[in-house]
């Protein structure tokens, strides 16, 4: 069926009215998983003030939202509920233009961002360029999590990692996997960003 405009936001109420601190939010989700992970779309900084210009990536590295398709995957594998899952799109890119049926909201609203909900299973990930831009590499979601809420993936447009919580079981598999760079991470504590 594909991603689909979810006008009910309820079920990211848990992001509104969390307690957690608003750039730990955005950045990694909700508190209160077992263990969190950074996704790194690039490497890290190797010196101070370095750009995100700065980098060269060889020709074959995968996009950021190649990455993530990859780690949603994975993710799904460790959910009672991967068929039904909520994707949150940030109001703020000008090369995502929203959905017909969601200009006019309701949105999900946190400190510093706009999101409208999508929902779907969670391999509709593989048809996030198609379903909304125009086939061409865009960005990831700014959140993922199934209906049970066993993993949270958040996607800020700063930084050049995705944050990931979960069971241990579940970050364990990320880390693992030889086709992500994925390093553990306390989300309390500062991290790593380009200038």
């Amino acid at each position: 069926m594909g991603l689909r405009f979810c006008p009910d936001t309820a079920a990211a109420d848990w992001l509104v009215r969390t307690d957690t601190p608003v750039w730990q939010l955005i950045e990694f989700g909700p508190q209160g998983f077992e263990a969190f992970v950074r996704l790194r779309f690039i490497p890290d900084p190797s010196q101070p003030g370095q750009s995100e210009a700065d980098v060269h990536l060889p020709e074959d590295h995968p996009s950021d939202i190649a990455q993530a398709r990859r780690a949603v995957r994975l993710l799904a594998g460790f959910t009672t509920t991967p068929d039904d899952c909520y994707f949150c799109l940030w109001e703020g890119y000008s090369n995502i233009p929203l959905p017909a049926l969601a200009q006019r909201g309701p949105f999900v609203d946190t400190p510093h961002r706009r999101y409208v909900l999508l929902r779907g299973a969670a391999h509709d990930i593989d048809a996030w360029e198609t379903d909304l831009g125009d086939g061409s590499p865009i960005a990831p979601p700014a959140f993922v999590w199934p209906a049970d809420r066993r993993w949270c993936f958040a996607s800020d447009v700063d930084p050049h990692w995705a944050g990931i919580g979960a069971e241990r079981a579940a970050v364990d598999a990320l880390v693992r996997d030889a086709g992500l760079d994925v390093v553990a991470a306390d989300p309390t504590q500062d991290q790593p960003l380009y200038y």
